[in-house]
């Protein structure tokens, strides 16, 4: 089964899913929050998933940030949606800022680094690979 990651914004909602074997890390797409609920819905009906990882945003000294409530609303809504998956919390500080310096290492332009549907996608592919090595 899969496990599927969410970098969670008010705009957008980065997502990533790992192979079935949860070997490699993949973006899948950026979603509307308004739109969230039904777009896992259709693929939990094709694809198992096991375990859901949603980015915990953090400041610097450890202290839930401006948009923790939004994550933990998101994060009620995950549970009350699908009851048989796990949330698990993972800390995401850096994540947008490593997205940001993959872009730009990989040759894309600055107008790639500055499309926050692709930093958001790849965030959530930093925090599930992140969180895949921390626990294999």
């Amino acid at each position: 089964m899969r496990i599927m990651a969410f970098d969670y914004g008010t705009k957008r909602i980065g997502i990533a899913v790992t192979d079935p074997l949860q070997i490699i890390a993949t973006g899948l797409d950026t979603i509307h929050p308004t739109q969230i609920i039904e777009f896992l819905k259709k693929y939990l009906a094709a694809e198992p998933v096991e375990r859901f990882i949603l980015g915990e945003p953090k400041q610097m000294n450890n202290t839930p940030s401006q948009s923790a409530p939004h994550v933990k609303g998101f994060a009620g809504l995950l549970k009350k949606n699908f009851p048989q998956i796990p949330v698990e919390m993972m800390d995401e500080r850096f994540t947008s800022k490593m997205a940001s310096a993959t872009i730009a290492q990989s040759g894309m332009g600055k107008k790639a680094r500055q499309n926050k549907e692709l930093v958001d996608n790849i965030s959530a592919v930093i925090l599930l690979q992140s969180w895949m090595e921390k626990t294999h």
